[in-house]
């Protein structure tokens, strides 16, 4: 089973490398490194060229992140689509064969697992644990949603449920889960370990009025599906998120 890995750069220098080099060290022996490039003016490519288990390169000029990603699904040849950003890690050199027994194992559409927040430099020192926890029908109505660098799919499932939303500027990723999840009904399989360090300080959590900006999106992302929340899935959410980027 072929895993695609798709991750998206723009000016990455910083981080690139080690993004890179966790993937390099993955024990699974099939996956597919594709680089999504937004015409980067620093030593990104540079970098990445020092890495041939990168399987394709694509630099140009995109629409934004969510353009880029969709453009990596377009390219992927793998059965499985993971999608890892460009200054995130996973957590040991097993996780994609982890992945890859999940969906033998449990048959399942998507799977998807918990994740570390970590330090900007010391990717060690841990911020927030982000556990997931088992999916059903009602956890998106509770405010739950995975995180989303955790969230592998089998590219059938892009085929039947669509790609990224990209009138959406902050939340197309909870909008494609929701409708993956929620709308389609797909299965899910849940991996209760950490397999993802993501660098503390993303745009949407990076404070309160910036979750509060997101959420209005989050809101938006139920319209666009025909859903209708609970109240607790407007007011809760973006409360739950704060604590996630703020407390460990």
């Amino acid at each position: 089973m072929k895993v695609s890995i798709i991750t998206v750069t723009y000016n990455s220098e910083a981080t690139i490398r080690n993004t890179l080099s966790c993937i390099a060290q993955q024990d699974y022996p099939d996956i597919e490194h594709i680089i999504i490039d937004g015409l980067s003016d620093d030593s990104t490519l540079k970098i990445v060229q020092n890495f041939p288990h990168v399987a394709k390169v694509i630099s140009e000029k995109d629409e934004g992140m969510y353009d880029a990603m969709n453009k990596g699904i377009a390219t992927a040849s793998g059965e499985i689509i993971g999608i890892l950003n460009s200054d995130d890690v996973y957590a040991n050199n097993e996780v994609i064969s982890t992945v890859v027994s999940a969906f033998n194992n449990d048959k399942a559409d998507v799977c998807y697992a918990d994740l570390q927040y970590v330090n900007q430099q010391n990717l060690d020192k841990v911020v927030r644990t982000w556990k997931s926890g088992n999916f059903s029908g009602k956890s998106f109505y509770w405010g739950w949603m995975p995180p989303h660098p955790t969230f592998f799919v089998r590219k059938e499932v892009y085929e039947k449920s669509g790609l990224f939303n990209t009138k959406l500027k902050s939340a197309a990723d909870y909008e494609i889960m929701l409708r993956i999840l929620l709308k389609y009904k797909m299965s899910a399989s849940y991996i209760p370990q950490v397999i993802v360090k993501m660098r503390a300080g993303g745009k949407s959590n990076a404070s309160f009025s910036n979750r509060i900006k997101a959420n209005k999106e989050d809101r938006l992302a139920w319209k666009l599906n025909g859903l209708r929340p609970y109240f607790f899935t407007l007011y809760l959410k973006p409360l739950r998120k704060v604590s996630q980027f703020l407390t460990r």
